[in-house]
């Protein structure tokens, strides 16, 4: 999939929700998630310090917003290695705080995301809702992406 197949919908600045996710490395997290996932960098605001103070990606028609709050945060995979509840927590392959995108066509997206070294959750498969698959990005956050049915 390619990122000419993303369609940047009118409707994403009218979005009743929107996800907003902080990344320790927002301006890595921007190319990662265009690269791994697909997703179109539309805003990228830097302080003086190099961080990530606003970021927007468009996310197949959808909004998701990112940023860095404070050098002292720290995203999930980063938490698992001294903490062993998020570890527990983190031990299944569901979507833990996560974030659910429609994609047109689920086994392209999936080949796209691990190609791109995205840790796969889980392996496409079918659900009466439709074909997923689960993964982590470069920081830990989860993420489903569904196909829906025909």
């Amino acid at each position: 999939m390619s990122e000419s197949t993303v369609v940047n919908k009118p409707s994403v600045d009218e979005q009743a929700v929107v996800p907003m996710i902080d990344y320790a490395d927002g301006p890595a997290a921007l190319d990662w998630l265009a690269k791994a996932f697909g997703f179109v960098e539309r805003t990228r605001l830097l302080d003086d310090d190099g961080q990530l103070s606003h970021g927007e990606m468009i996310a197949f028609g959808g909004l998701i917003m990112l940023g860095t709050a404070t050098p002292k945060y720290e995203g999930p995979k980063r938490h698992r290695e001294h903490c062993e509840r998020a570890r527990a927590w983190s031990a299944v392959p569901y979507i833990v705080d996560g974030v659910l995108v429609h994609v047109d066509d689920v086994e392209s997206h999936f080949e796209r995301a691990k190609q791109a070294g995205a840790t796969i959750l889980s392996e496409p498969e079918d659900a009466p809702y439709g074909r997923l698959y689960r993964a982590e990005d470069l920081e830990g956050h989860r993420w489903m992406f569904l196909q829906r049915p025909t």
